[in-house]
């Protein structure tokens, strides 16, 4: 389980369920992580802290997911695999050390990335991209180094390239843990080559993305997004009455909030920070949801429905379906695949929760 963050909030502290209900704001909280607290969350999200091959349930109808499946199961081979050793004996093949998922949303990369966090042996860490760079941030390279070095495994969920200096940063980092002997495991929705394209001048850092690679036995995993399966069509949106109803229901730790002013808040709060921004809460509301024209504000936006659904934190929300905020001209952008992820979220996060509760 992930340790808790310290959030700080203007509002009443959290109340038990006994208690008379008093809604909090969002934007009533701020939220800052040290470095050492960013080292206590790299763990896998809590819906995947039990996750193993044996229960990721590959799709029939799409072969390659059994392959990544074969292909997890060979690169943890490496830590239960005897040692080679003797005079004479014939040196094991060697390994790349990387293994690269990548696949579109929904297909279980991340379940399989968590599969491979849990069959390594010792020290080792599994975050996203982001959580990476922001640890850099703010311990500095050299100590981040430091701190890594000799982990048994590295995993980063959802590697993307945003802008060069991430470039520079990320290769370096990979290519210093691996001297030191760690394995890295990572998902994406874009082929390793192809880092980069369409949100910057990527040929200017062809040699840089090429490199990282090279490091990589990439495998590609094909099918539907399974929250499609189960949830079909729009994000649920509520009247005005369903809405306050509804809040009502998860009686404590729930924020209410025009959806304006949630977007100029996270523009107070690095998206780093996002993850105690949303610690210990239930639910979000968010009234009067509308489509988005800033493309800087969408992005704050999908890093923070990310971070909601790490923490399975419901949304409820009235106005425009949540899926359709963003323009259509930024599903056509070099962020469509991020925006197209946070669709898929949104959807299954204003879904309602089913008789038992789940």
């Amino acid at each position: 389980m992930k340790r808790p963050f310290r959030t700080d909030e203007r509002e009443a502290p959290r109340m038990s369920a006994e208690q008379v209900h008093t809604v909090s704001h969002l934007v009533g909280r701020t939220a800052k992580i040290s470095g050492a607290q960013i080292v206590a969350h790299l763990v896998p999200p809590r819906q995947f802290t039990g996750a193993t091959l044996d229960t990721y349930r590959p799709d029939p109808d799409y072969p390659s997911q059994v392959e990544a499946v074969e292909a997890v199961r060979a690169f943890s081979a490496h830590w239960s695999a005897p040692a080679r050793g003797g005079f004479f004996r014939r040196r094991a093949p060697a390994q790349l050390p990387g293994l690269y998922l990548d696949g579109g949303f929904g297909v279980g990369k991340t379940h399989l990335l968590a599969a491979v966090w849990h069959a390594a042996p010792g020290r080792k860490y599994f975050g996203t991209f982001i959580e990476y760079t922001a640890l850099v941030g703010a311990l500095g390279y050299a100590a981040t180094v430091k701190l890594l070095r000799g982990a048994s495994l590295l995993c980063i969920d959802e590697f993307e390239l945003d802008d060069p200096g991430d470039t520079r940063l990320m290769s370096r980092l990979l290519s210093d843990l691996v001297d030191s002997g760690t394995r890295i495991a990572a998902t994406s929705n874009t082929p390793p080559g192809a880092l980069g394209e369409g949100r910057f001048a990527a040929a200017d850092f062809l040699r840089e993305i090429d490199a990282l690679a090279a490091q990589f036995g990439i495998h590609r995993i094909d099918g539907l997004d399974y929250r499609r399966r189960s949830f079909q069509g729009h994000a649920t949106t509520l009247s005005t009455g369903e809405f306050e109803t509804a809040v009502g229901m998860i009686g404590h730790a729930v924020t209410v909030d025009p959806f304006d002013s949630v977007i100029k808040h996270l523009g107070t709060i690095h998206p780093s920070h996002y993850v105690a921004l949303v610690e210990g809460l239930d639910a979000v509301g968010i009234r009067d949801v509308h489509e988005l024209s800033n493309q800087t504000d969408a992005l704050r936006l999908v890093a923070f429905v990310d971070r909601l659904y790490d923490a399975q934190v419901r949304v409820i929300a009235t106005g425009l379906p949540f899926d359709q905020v963003f323009a259509p001209d930024m599903l056509a952008g070099g962020y469509r695949k991020k925006y197209q992820r946070a669709m898929s979220r949104l959807i299954a996060l204003t879904s309602p929760p089913s008789p038992d509760g789940k």
